[in-house]
């Protein structure tokens, strides 16, 4: 029988993919055959959603720890390789927000978002090079072409700014730079960069603030979500009325991963239910 599934065989690592956006990825890409790196800062988290996936015939283990430590990327990655034999994919997804208008902002607060959003990424793709990069040549000179893709998760916070993200905007605008810059220098290898932009997609970061939920960073208490009026004022200028699910998030990036994609390279693709077109 034919297998219709579009990453069979293939292993994926996804950053922040215990919650959210990335782990509907996560479980979209294991229903699409492939292996899958479970990564979140939070070990439980992450070995619940693996657990999930491998109760619904999916293989996924857990890699869990910051994005932002130093010395994490190379144990991301290695893990990966070790595990499944080698990198085919990488989702750069993880992230937060800690937002204040620019007169507020701390020094603390911009590092920390372009640390996450923009410093992170850099690191697991240097650290990638070997497995995909490396691996390529030997491929290329055999006459083989295979195909490995990277997609990076922006916003439109990144493409059109937005009050009170100075930082995130910056990270998230840096990223497209990233992923334009590494589909001309590792394109030549068969690797694929592409980026998301997400508009308004319903997770802990676009919840009504006034549910007043908490994360802990660096020592210190970050609160998720937008005020309630300001969900309800997007909602209404979004063209399909509504903000969109994490599972409507994840169908653009299983397309960037697969082999339908394959002559799309540094692309930005907008997932924002009509807005900013």
């Amino acid at each position: 029988m034919k297998d219709y599934r579009l990453l069979t065989g293939k292993a994926a690592i996804i950053t922040g993919s215990g919650r959210g956006i990335g782990r509907a990825i996560a479980g979209l890409f294991a229903d699409h055959g492939a292996s899958v790196v479970i990564n979140d800062i939070d070990q439980d988290v992450a070995e619940t959603a693996a657990r999930e996936i491998g109760d619904t015939g999916g293989r996924a283990i857990v890699c869990a720890g910051s994005v932002t430590d130093v010395e994490f990327p190379d144990r991301l990655v290695k893990t990966c390789a070790e595990k499944f034999g080698g990198v085919d994919i990488i989702v750069n997804n993880a992230g937060y927000t800690w937002d204040s208008v620019v007169q507020n902002m701390s020094d603390e607060q911009w590092y920390a978002m372009i640390d996450v959003h923009l410093t992170a990424p850099f690191r697991i793709i240097r650290a990638a090079a070997p497995y995909m990069r490396e691996v390529a040549k030997h491929e290329i000179a055999e006459g083989l072409r295979v195909h490995r893709k990277i997609i990076n998760i922006s916003s439109t916070s990144g493409v059109a700014g937005n009050a009170g993200q100075i930082n995130y905007a910056a990270g998230k605008m840096g990223i497209v730079g990233v992923t334009k810059t590494m589909a001309k220098e590792w394109g030549r290898f068969n690797i694929n960069v592409n980026a998301v932009a997400y508009g308004f997609i319903e997770t802990r970061l676009t919840q009504a603030k006034e549910n007043q939920e908490k994360i802990v960073r660096e020592g210190k208490e970050v609160e998720l979500g937008i005020p309630d009026a300001m969900r309800k004022m997007a909602a209404n200028i979004i063209p399909l009325g509504r903000a969109g699910t994490a599972e409507e998030a994840a169908g653009p990036v299983l397309f960037l991963a697969s082999h339908l994609s394959d002559y799309v390279t540094g692309a930005l693709v907008l997932v924002t239910g009509g807005s900013y077109v």
